[in-house]
């Protein structure tokens, strides 16, 4: 699926430091509020936990570009940039009037809860990628 899933992302007093800027670690929360939204569209965790099975996240990078303060408008996009057999990959941007502020990847998988071992990507996630 190379389209983009996006939404708007609020900034809370609680996001910024000292200076006024976003703190890099905010980033990381809103990647999993973007990746469980992207999963919404296929594959709801409630389900999946339902279905003894949870997405696992293996890695995580972002490049910071530019600060972001309180008073930007802050959009999370985010993607499927490859699934293969058990492992998943995503894009994801945040950007502000359409200037990209910080980019990520992140990589992960499917596990069985009850046995704590990988899986394949599950059936309605691989429908809904197309494949």
């Amino acid at each position: 699926m190379s389209k983009f899933y996006e939404q708007p992302l609020p900034i809370r007093t609680y996001d910024i430091d000292f200076a006024g800027i976003v703190s890099n670690i905010v980033f990381i929360r809103w990647l999993e509020d973007l990746r469980l939204a992207l999963l919404d569209q296929a594959y709801p965790l409630i389900r999946a936990l339902a279905e003894d099975v949870a997405p696992i996240l293996l890695a995580t990078r972002i490049s910071y570009r530019r600060p972001v303060t309180i008073a930007d408008r802050l959009v999370g996009r985010i993607r499927v940039t490859g699934l293969s057999r058990v492992r998943w990959r995503l894009a994801a941007e945040f950007t502000v009037a359409g200037v990209v502020h910080a980019e990520a990847e992140q990589q992960g998988l499917f596990m069985r809860l009850s046995t704590r071992r990988p899986i394949a990507i599950p059936e309605p996630i691989r429908r809904w990628h197309g494949e």
